[in-house]
This record gives C-alpha cells, sequence and structure tokens, in this order.
C-alpha cells in the first residue's frame, strides 16, 4: 500500500480532456478493467446491461448541480468578489435549505476577492441579493448569512444569480447546452457544485435495457462538493484531510441493498460519489447500511475494506486525485494506472464529459 501522493501520478495529453459532451450520452467509450486478473477490454457505453446480471443492484447518485457560483461586488469599494455555495452550515441536506428564503440558514462557500474577505464584510449580487460574511473558516472557506428580498427561495434566487460552476479543467464558460448535459437524466435533489459525472453517460434507453435485464435500480444522495476538484497538496497521504460532503440513504435503498448483499448479489457503484456513501454510511459493527442523513470525510486508499462495492463504474480521474487513489483501492495501484496508460494510449476521452471505466469482478 503506498501512501505517498507521487505513486498516482500519470501522463495525461492536455489535448485528451474532454472540453465538450459527446452528440450523446451512451456513446462513450467504456473500458472494463478486471479486479481479479487484471485484463482490460474496450467496448462502448451502450454494452453496459450486458456486463451485467440479473439480481444486480445499482446505485446512482440523484444530486443536481445548482449554479452556485455568484460574482458579485463589496459593498461601497465595488472590489470583485467571487462566491461558490457549497453546503448549509446546519446539519441538513442542501435541497431542503435551498427550498427556504435566503435568510434561513447560514451558507458554507468558497470565497474569492480583489483584496480579501474579512467578518462583517458586504457583496452584492444581481437579482436583489446579498451577502454578510460572518466568519471566515480558513483554506479559503467562510460561513456566510444572505440576503434578499422576500417571496424567493434561495434556490430560485441562485438561478437568477448564479452560474453553472463547470470544473477547473474545463476551459471555457458554460454555455446553453451545459444546463441539460451537465446533469444526469435522474437528477432530483439540488446541491451539487459538481456533477456526478459517471451517471452522464445514462439515458432512459439504457435504463429501460437494464430493467429488462433484471436490475435493479436505487438511488442515494451526496451533495458534490469542491474538494473533489480541490489539488492533494501533501506527499505524505497520511496528512491529507478530506472536505466534507452531505450525504442521504433513504429506507428504501438501505433496505434493497442490505437484502442483496445477504443473498450475495452484486453492488453496483455509478460513481465514486455513490462510493463514498455507501461504505460512510455502513454500520461498522454489523456491515449494514444505515438509512439517515451524515458528513462523510473518507478518505479511500488503498488497504480501505470494502464493505458494499463490488463493482464500480466511473470516469478517469485526474491524476494525483484522490479519485485515482479511490479507484486504486478497489483495483489495485498497478493495475489502475496500468489501465489508464492504456486508455491514454488508446485515446479514451478524461474526466467529466469524457469516457468511462467497469471495474467488474
Amino acid at each position: 500500500m503506498s501512501s505517498l501522493l507521487s505513486d498516482y501520478d500519470f501522463e495525461l495529453p492536455e489535448a485528451q480532456i474532454a472540453q465538450q459532451p459527446l452528440g450523446t450520452r451512451d456513446a462513450s467509450r467504456l473500458m472494463t478493467v478486471s479486479r481479479s486478473s487484471g485484463t482490460w477490454e474496450h467496448r462502448r457505453f451502450s454494452d453496459l446491461p450486458s456486463l451485467l446480471r440479473s439480481g444486480d443492484v445499482l446505485v446512482v447518485n440523484d444530486a443536481r448541480v445548482i449554479p452556485a457560483r455568484l460574482l458579485g461586488a463589496k459593498s461601497g469599494t465595488g472590489g470583485r468578489v467571487e462566491l461558490l455555495v457549497v453546503r448549509p452550515a446546519a446539519s441538513t441536506l442542501t435541497s431542503a435549505a435551498l427550498s427556504q428564503a435566503a435568510e434561513a440558514s447560514d451558507w458554507i462557500c468558497l470565497g474569492q476577492a480583489s483584496k480579501g474577505l474579512k467578518p462583517g464584510a458586504r457583496v452584492d449580487f444581481p437579482s436583489g441579493l446579498s451577502a454578510e460574511v460572518l466568519e471566515a473558516l480558513g483554506g479559503g472557506e467562510y460561513r456566510v448569512r444572505f440576503h434578499a428580498p422576500p417571496g424567493a427561495s434561495f434556490q430560485e434566487l441562485l438561478q437568477q444569480a448564479g452560474k453553472l460552476p463547470l470544473p477547473p479543467y474545463i476551459t471555457r464558460e458554460p454555455d446553453a447546452a451545459d444546463a441539460e448535459r451537465y446533469q444526469t437524466v435522474y437528477a432530483r435533489a439540488s446541491g451539487s457544485v459538481a456533477a456526478p459525472t459517471a451517471g452522464l453517460h445514462f439515458t432512459e434507453a439504457t435504463f429501460a435495457a437494464l430493467e429488462a435485464r433484471g436490475v435493479k435500480r436505487v438511488t442515494v444522495t451526496l451533495d458534490v462538493g469542491p474538494g473533489t476538484f480541490l489539488p492533494v497538496r501533501e506527499e505524505d497521504l497520511d496528512r491529507h484531510k478530506m472536505h466534507p460532503e452531505r450525504y442521504g440513504v433513504s429506507e428504501e435503498t438501505a433496505a434493497t441493498i442490505n437484502a442483496a448483499k445477504a443473498e450475495g448479489r452484486r453492488i453496483v457503484a455509478v460513481g465514486t460519489t455513490v462510493v463514498r456513501t455507501l461504505e460512510s454510511a455502513t454500520d461498522p459493527q454489523t456491515g449494514k447500511l444505515r438509512a439517515g442523513l451524515g458528513d462523510t470525510v473518507l478518505f479511500i486508499r488503498p488497504g480501505f475494506p470494502f464493505r458494499q462495492v463490488d463493482l464500480l463504474l466511473t470516469n478517469f480521474h485526474l491524476p494525483r486525485s484522490t479519485l485515482v487513489m479511490l479507484v486504486s483501492a478497489l483495483l489495485g495501484r498497478e493495475r489502475t494506472l496500468a489501465a489508464y496508460r492504456e486508455a491514454v494510449q488508446a485515446g479514451y476521452r478524461f474526466f467529466s464529459y469524457g469516457d468511462a471505466m467497469l471495474v467488474t469482478e
């Protein structure tokens, strides 16, 4: 087991970082890699139903990306300010807090300003929305209270004043097409600042084929935070701290997965966010999945004892990222890096709008 950041590096040509989605979601390529043998095959995402079997449980994250990027100006000075709305300060799912008035919850935001942000600073945004900085939390995070004229929910105000926060490696401004393509077709629970991108490949036709195959689908919610893009700065991975992300597991999902595990059926996680949710919500004593809300700072890397996940569908991730480490925990570091080298050589498209990998048994 490696605990060094540099052991998760690989060469990636910039030209293979997908800047646009394909014309159709399920036209992506799919690389399958076996955990037991390390061998791989090159397929199409539309082949996925034929690779799963009756009784498998497919788990998706129904988080919906919100226009969380706010561009404004400091009251009085006019200095430029950018806030990224990350999560409510209170212990509730983001979707619940968004449905309330702007003042009903304090929010944790990432902030950037031309001359810094201090407690007491006020920032004005479009559509009558303003913000008061209450506390600097360190690491660029602030506790903020928003204000707005009565009558609209905070989510409605963000729709008017905010922008879709595309990942930093997409080097263009979001366009009208991103509003639809940077969401999964099953996105329901508003509150993420990034899409659970392994799910972007699915279409209703894919789900129909999976259902015909006898594959059961259940949902969890994890509000994807900006930590998914932040670089790991410590060479010694034991020193790395994950940013908290809020998740929710329903009673129905917990019951379905617990029954499947008891019967020896496979759990297929769609994306790293699902993996972190399921493994975080597992009772350490019984090994069963627990329903309810929680915050996860789980750092999954080689040596991690998986309790829930058997197969993983995921996109191709950044070098030296915690996401590559998570894949390595399931597949093995050497096999993961070998598969990534093959994907680069074969011309796969990487990151959010890129192609997919299925880690099999």
